[in-house]
């Protein structure tokens, strides 16, 4: 995510800190841009033990909303693409404050304003009424990132600043095997097939997540043939929010 450009998380000061907790840190995909910014040392936290595994030392595993740390333990506690996850993102930056001396930082999506840009004319419009359905059906807050100085500020923090950073994801010749293995789901309807639950549990009725099935499965057969003559291409652009707070 960070290989274009690092300038969003300069208010993050990381060349002064010595001690950083990248909470909900996954496979480490953060934690490795953190180390390389700072000479500090990076601790990775995150609930899942396969996960954490990928992400290499030190970590350790634990609750975001419960943090396994002595108070002022941390000069910088930072998170990316965790609060949108959480029922109540309120309880896990107090507890992010309670363990850092100096700064809070939150990297969050606005995930209903990414956009989809295509060679294929359906895949615009489809991926957004796919997403707009999907969203509909999740249970917490997947717009957050534009809105995380609020949440800061209900905890107590000082925010500093919120600077946005856009993740683009493109696919164009030649192909990787991912890009060859999205085309494929497209194409089987298998990842709205992985999401039906959830679009489910918003407005949608079967009959309309069926009908989008069908058309979505129609422009994966297209995505297909354009690939075959290496005329496809795709980006995805998603809006990510650098929140930065101090600690009272």
């Amino acid at each position: 995510m960070w290989a274009d450009s690092r300038a969003a998380l300069s208010d993050l000061r990381l060349g002064e800190c010595e001690r950083v907790l990248d909470v909900g840190c996954g496979t480490g995909e953060l934690t490795r841009v953190l180390r390389e910014e700072t000479d500090g040392t990076v601790v990775g936290l995150d609930a899942d033990t396969d996960l954490l595994s990928a992400a290499g030392g030190p970590t350790v595993c634990g609750d975001a909303t419960r943090l396994p740390f002595a108070d002022d333990s941390f000069d910088l506690v930072v998170c990316q693409a965790l609060l949108i996850n959480l029922p109540d993102p309120e309880i896990a930056v107090r507890e992010f404050a309670r363990v850092a001396t100096d700064r809070v930082a939150a990297i969050e999506p606005n995930n209903a304003a990414v956009t989809v840009e295509s060679t294929v004319g359906d895949e615009p419009v489809l991926a957004r009424r796919a997403r707009r359905l999907f969203l509909d059906g999740v249970r917490t807050d997947v717009t957050l990132g534009s809105d995380a100085a609020d949440v800061f500020r209900d905890a107590g923090l000082s925010v500093v600043s919120t600077t946005q950073y856009n993740q683009e994801q493109r696919i164009e010749p030649p192909y990787d095997d991912a890009a060859m293995q999205a085309a494929q789901r497209k194409a089987t309807g298998t990842g709205l097939a992985h999401d039906r639950e959830t679009i489910l549990n918003g407005e949608a009725t079967p009959a309309e997540y069926d009908a989008l099935r069908e058309r979505w499965r129609s422009m994966g057969r297209d995505v297909i043939e354009q690939m075959q003559d290496e005329s496809y291409e795709r980006r995805e652009t998603v809006p990510f929010f650098v929140t930065v707070g101090v600690v009272p």
